[in-house]
């Protein structure tokens, strides 16, 4: 089978990254007679250097016309001056996930049995392990809501859902549910906000529609305090914007490192982006010694969701899997003593075991 991705490879450890995750997937192809064909475009500080802007048109049309998209990273301290803020790398991804339609974002976290000493809770409160995913809306509430500033100087950010917005995303969440552990835990601030009121009535009548599942509502504070008591509670977090953004890097750093960790941001359709959750780590940009796995896991997501290609996925994962298990770590994860490998050496070992 043949398939059109449109690769973004981005600022800082970007580029780094994301050749590993097309190594383990011209792997994948070899091993399963598939044929991956990459379209690499500009997005965020690059596109700035080369268009002026952060999201070109040209890489708008290249992924509304592929099959899939894969991206590393935006920005970096390079093009934190520029004004307006509009114009700023950060923009390039919010306006890609919207001209894609891209409402469900999907972070796994999972604590990964070797590296279960990296995780910073005591043992304890791990209870039966750490094996979650935040289904978090994405094109709505404050980030995409009225932003302006009144005479007085006074800033203003327009917080808002709408019923179809909830019922698409909730849906989303509940028929990943039943193909887990059966539990949604829906996080909002109903006791302060009419947004979440709406969100949360709204998530209610969904829920009827699904009565193998079961169903339970934490506000956001309480939600954030659960992850560290209690992590094992939780299967799938169904949040909006705001507080998926905070509550998935929360629920990240629980597993020890954000270099481990994927996510996929769905459409209606079968596209669908796919990124490492960890920033451009301009700090480390261009030493090969970036952590490449969450990008080849966020791969294996891609063949997952948006190509249906199960096995090719579990391949990928397990191969991560055997990896770790035979003690290969980068720096991020590596231990005091232990061998530090590159980015290369991580991707090379991947693809071996694939």
């Amino acid at each position: 089978m043949n398939f059109n991705i449109c690769v973004l490879k981005g600022d800082g450890i970007g580029p780094e990254i994301v050749d590993e995750a097309l190594k383990a997937l011209d792997k994948v192809g070899e091993k399963f007679g598939h044929t991956f064909n990459y379209d690499e475009r500009l997005i965020g500080g690059a596109a700035i250097d080369e268009f002026g802007v952060p999201l070109p048109q040209e890489t708008i049309d290249a992924c509304k016309a592929s099959d899939s998209v894969l991206l590393g990273a935006v920005g970096g301290p390079k093009w934190d001056h520029i004004e307006p803020s509009t114009n700023r790398p950060e923009r390039g991804l919010l306006g890609i996930r919207k001209e894609l339609n891209l409402f469900a974002n999907l972070r796994p976290a999972k604590l990964w049995a070797p590296l279960a000493d990296a995780c910073p809770l005591k043992p304890e409160r791990l209870g039966d392990g750490l094996d979650l995913v935040v289904c978090r809306e994405l094109v709505g509430d404050v980030y995409f809501g009225k932003k302006w500033r009144d005479e007085a100087g006074a800033g203003h950010d327009d917080m808002n859902y709408s019923t179809p917005e909830v019922e698409r995303i909730a849906r989303v969440a509940f028929d990943m549910a039943r193909k887990r552990r059966g539990k949604v835990t829906s996080i909002d601030k109903a006791n302060v906000l009419e947004t979440s009121r709406v969100w949360r009535e709204t998530v209610q009548r969904i829920a009827a529609e699904y009565p193998d599942v079961e169903t339970d509502y934490l506000y956001v504070d309480n939600g954030a305090m659960q992850l560290v008591l209690n992590p094992s509670q939780f299967d799938v977090i169904l949040t909006g914007n705001l507080f998926g953004d905070i509550l998935s890097d929360e629920a990240s750093c629980i597993t020890g490192s954000v270099g481990m960790l994927p996510s996929a941001s769905l459409s209606d359709t079968k596209l669908g982006m796919y990124e490492p959750i960890h920033g451009s780590a301009p700090d480390i940009a261009g030493q090969n010694i970036a952590n490449p796995i969450a990008t080849i896991l966020s791969a294996a997501m891609m063949l997952r969701y948006s190509f249906d290609l199960a096995e090719e996925a579990d391949a990928i994962e397990n191969a991560v899997a055997s990896v770790l298990e035979a003690g290969h770590r980068t720096g991020d994860i590596a231990k005091a003593g232990e061998k530090k490998l590159t980015c290369t050496e991580m991707g090379d070992l991947i693809c071996a075991a694939i």
